[in-house]
């Protein structure tokens, strides 16, 4: 069995590194480090196909409610920026486009073709939900419960810690750039 055990050892071994190198966990483990939070999935905005959101475990979460025709829509650009600034450092901008406050009538195409040859965004959209209301997304149900705060506008923010269990909340007039705010998400980026 010397020779067997030690192949078996080495293939193994070799998997769970490869894995690993390609941030794919066991679903043990898996499901040990995704908060209640994030274990759910979403349709992707480009394609529809579901993505769990225990994806982003372990990472700093800001997830905004988006709009294609809203005074506010500029801010795809700082979203855009922050992420591109904090992703190595373990930031994700999860954009929730909603058609709640009546500025995002299109369908998933004209949404994501609008938000990539505007704005350049690159930070992982989802398909068109609500976020207010009683129909509204499971996430957003927790995320209001968790803060006490509802969406009023387009673009309110939540940030979420690594944790998956704190978050703060900021309404539509936060630019995602204000130093204040970008102190917050760099405390978060630093606490492990």
């Amino acid at each position: 069995m010397g020779m067997t055990g030690s192949v078996f050892s080495r293939r193994t071994l070799l998997t769970a590194a490869t894995l690993a190198a390609l941030g794919v966990r066991p679903a043990a483990h898996a499901a040990a480090t995704c908060s209640a939070l994030l274990d759910r999935s979403f349709p992707r905005l480009q394609d529809e196909k579901p993505q769990p959101l225990c994806q982003y475990a372990g990472r700093v979460l800001l997830v905004v409610n988006t709009a294609s025709y809203c005074g506010f829509t500029p801010q795809y650009r700082a979203l855009e920026t922050l992420y591109d600034r904090y992703k190595d450092k373990g930031l994700v901008v999860l954009g929730f486009p909603s058609n709640d406050f009546s500025q995002e009538p299109g369908s998933s195409k004209e949404i994501a073709d609008f938000c990539e040859n505007t704005f350049g965004v690159r930070f992982p959209m989802f398909a068109k939900s609500r976020v207010v209301g009683a129909e509204r997304n499971a996430l957003y149900a927790d995320l209001a419960r968790m803060t006490g705060q509802s969406p009023a506008w387009n673009f309110h923010k939540y940030l979420v810690a690594r944790d998956g269990t704190s978050v703060a909340s900021f309404g539509t007039r936060v630019d995602p750039l204000d130093k204040t705010f970008v102190a917050q998400v760099e405390k978060l980026l630093e606490a492990r």
